[in-house]
């Protein structure tokens, strides 16, 4: 039998993985589809109850569902009991597990992909969402001195910050920020690593086009890290290279992730090298 799986979010018109996801499939000859699953809030249980259907091997998770997710499925494990977001959901047996590889993604793409140490670094992350919990967890796991959390929705960074406080060890501090206050200024000019987890600058979205940094407040020995990767040089990685500074775009994380989804799916890894040309050649222009 032909299995399905799919990615649930909303917008979801900039997706590569479908794409990426066939080639993986082939790669391991496996029978099996991927779809990019437009999902609404209000549709969102529905969507979510009918991968119960014996063909499903799951889903993957993406903006804005990957904590609201959560209260529909039988269970999390690991990472996304942790920190309460959800990127992959297993289909076992009629029942929804929620896991997150989020921060095994981000975590080797920083370290492939930037040649990056967090250990004792002054770090900061924009956005206060599901991938900025994972990112967050990795900075916590890996040391940092200072987890600086940014951005437009005091509420929502207070509540992150919070539930992420226990986690922390002796000689991490995290703690927030409004968007743009003197606070803000002051760290974009001490950070080591400065990550977006925003969707600004995504692919035909509302604020495609749009950098959430200016590039005057970027410095060039900061490691700045996108985790938007359509288009593959986001606004955000453009303005940081202007300034001489070093990137890390998203596309290795997504890669990255995916495989270790694609694992937990299927019991097999993943021809990574595969699943990269396909979103690369996704990604190029026509």
């Amino acid at each position: 039998m032909s299995k399905r799986a799919g990615v649930i979010g909303h917008p979801i018109g900039h997706t590569v993985s479908p794409t990426m996801y066939a080639a993986a499939f082939a790669a391991a000859g496996i029978d099996a589809t991927y779809e990019a699953w437009d999902t609404p809030a209000d549709t969102l249980e529905g969507r979510l109850n009918s991968l119960r259907s014996g063909d499903y091997f799951g889903a993957n998770v993406t903006i804005p569902h990957k904590q609201n997710v959560v209260p529909y499925l039988d269970s999390t494990e690991g990472a996304a009991t942790t920190i309460g977001a959800v990127n992959t959901i297993v289909h076992k047996d009629g029942k929804l597990i929620g896991h997150n590889t989020d921060v095994a993604g981000f975590a080797r793409s920083l370290r492939e992909g930037g040649g990056f140490d967090i250990a004792k670094k002054k770090t900061m992350i924009l956005g206060s969402g599901g991938a900025a919990r994972a990112v967050a967890l990795t900075l916590i796991e890996g040391g940092a001195e200072v987890i600086f959390l940014m951005g437009r929705k005091p509420r929502n960074l207070d509540r992150m910050a919070v539930e992420m406080k226990p986690l922390t060890p002796s000689g991490t501090t995290i703690t927030w920020a409004y968007w743009g206050d003197g606070s803000y200024l002051k760290m974009m000019g001490e950070a080591d690593l400065v990550v977006n987890c925003t969707p600004i600058g995504t692919a035909a979205s509302e604020d495609a086009g749009k950098s959430p940094v200016d590039a005057a407040l970027m410095q060039p020995r900061t490691l700045f890290f996108d985790l938007v990767y359509n288009p593959a040089e986001t606004p955000f990685v453009a303005a940081a290279k202007s300034r001489g500074a070093k990137t890390v775009p998203g596309l290795g994380m997504l890669v990255y992730q995916a495989a270790e989804s694609f694992k937990l799916w299927t019991g097999r890894d993943a021809d990574i090298a595969k699943m990269l040309e396909a979103a690369r050649g996704a990604l190029a222009p026509a």
